[in-house]
């Protein structure tokens, strides 16, 4: 795996990581019982997005380093998943 590859995949999973990530420990206003003037009642409390950048970056350092274990550790590629899945097509012979 060439690292423009590596770079691509780690930026598609890091944003797709981070949108998972999002909402854990989130507050809100309404957790609170003090709701700002003007915002509604489930707007976050505080400061959190550095939060999720870490979680995100974290989570997906690790998915990446399975990944790249099974690629070029064991040699897997995204061809082998034919070979890994069973065979689902119906059997002309029932």
């Amino acid at each position: 795996m060439n690292w423009i590859l590596f770079a691509a995949l780690f930026f598609v999973t890091w944003w797709l990581v981070l949108f998972v990530v999002l909402p854990f420990s989130l507050r809100t206003q309404d957790d609170d019982q003090d709701v700002t003037l003007g915002t509604i009642s489930s707007a976050p409390r505080g400061p959190h997005m550095l939060r999720a950048f870490v979680r995100a970056t974290i989570v997906t350092v690790i998915v990446m380093g399975v990944l790249y274990g099974l690629t070029m550790g064991l040699g897997f590629s995204f061809d082998d998943i034919m070979r890994i899945m069973p065979d689902f097509t119906p059997d002309a012979s029932h």
